[in-house]
């Protein structure tokens, strides 16, 4: 499959473009900086150097031609202020669905967050991060035109996968590797029957393959 990573260059993207490469699939990673090709390319992805914060809906869909998948993994980052939760972590993912839908890609998996609500409450950065997030995952959802699958990771951690897991659609809070969620990206993209469900993810017991077929009702 020939899928298409927004937010190219993060943590969870890069191990995701290095899992789907080793697998003998095509992932094209977005990304705003052209000086992150080659970390792409180390990994066994192709760069597609565009912004998506000014980019247009006919740019984003042609770099999605012939794309089986979109994954949503963009995010403005934890030194960013208010504006840049709304540009990158809702607009951005509006962008991305609106280019899907134009390019006739339907499967479109988010990487959202633990909490994610647009009606979220409160005046802090963390707070409008969650409110766009949210609203992210409000407009995916209202897309017949697409089939969509949120991961909301808990808390992300560097430690080494372990590939046991908890995935359900409320999990309470715990930590999870970026290694797993990672995997757990890959897992779904390979199981459409997915499609329609917004799952939390954390560490558990139960094997990554075992627990995404168990969401699906496989």
């Amino acid at each position: 499959m020939r899928i298409v990573i927004a937010g190219g260059h993060g943590q969870i993207a890069l191990r995701l473009e290095r899992l789907l490469a080793a697998r003998g699939d095509e992932p094209v990673g977005i990304v705003r900086d052209p000086g992150q090709r080659g970390d792409l390319e180390a990994v066994g992805a192709e760069a597609a150097v565009l912004d998506l914060e000014s980019a247009s809906v006919d740019e984003v869909a042609g770099v999605l031609e012939g794309a089986h998948a979109v994954v949503f993994a963009a995010g403005a980052g934890p030194d960013s202020g208010a504006g840049r939760k709304d540009t990158v972590d809702r607009a951005a993912a509006v962008l991305l669905a609106d280019a899907a839908e134009r390019a006739g890609v339907r499967r479109y998996v988010m990487v959202s967050a633990m909490g994610a609500d647009a009606a979220h409450a409160g005046d802090e950065v963390f707070d409008v991060y969650l409110r766009a997030k949210g609203a992210a995952d409000d407009a995916v959802r209202a897309r017949p035109g697409l089939d969509w699958t949120i991961l909301r990771p808990g808390m992300l951690t560097d430690d080494a996968g372990t590939g046991l897991v908890l995935l359900s659609p409320s999990t309470g809070r715990g930590p999870v590797p970026r290694d797993d969620v990672a995997a757990a990206l890959a897992e779904l993209l390979d199981t459409p029957s997915t499609a329609g469900l917004t799952l939390e993810l954390i560490s558990g017991n139960v094997p990554l393959a075992v627990a995404v077929r168990n969401v699906a009702g496989n």
